[in-house]
């Protein structure tokens, strides 16, 4: 089943000294093979829902198994029978607004 999750995984902190930790679990998201997208706030991964939620499990341990206190905040968007939901929704966007 297609599961695009919007995740931001965020190491408690101050200043750029957890920047290392962060840029190792960007690493593991862009290793999985999954399709994903990074902005300041939050990764978009889509994929099947098991392929998805062990990538974010993956990358969260990069930061937990280094004994950082870590929030992870997950929102999921599950559609039976589609695929490519991340480029479609904005490509869905960009049609009404171009109306």
């Amino acid at each position: 089943m297609n599961t695009l999750i919007a995740v931001a995984i965020a190491p408690f902190g101050v200043g750029d000294e957890l920047s290392a930790y962060v840029a190792e679990a960007c690493k593991v998201i862009a290793a999985s093979g999954l399709k994903y997208k990074t902005c300041s706030m939050f990764t978009e991964i889509e994929g099947e829902w098991d392929e998805v939620m062990k990538c974010v499990k993956d990358a969260t341990m990069v930061l937990a198994e280094k004994g950082i206190r870590t929030e992870v905040i997950l929102k999921a968007d599950i559609r039976p029978g589609y695929t490519n939901t991340m480029d479609g929704k904005i490509q869905r966007l960009n049609e009404q607004l171009e109306k």
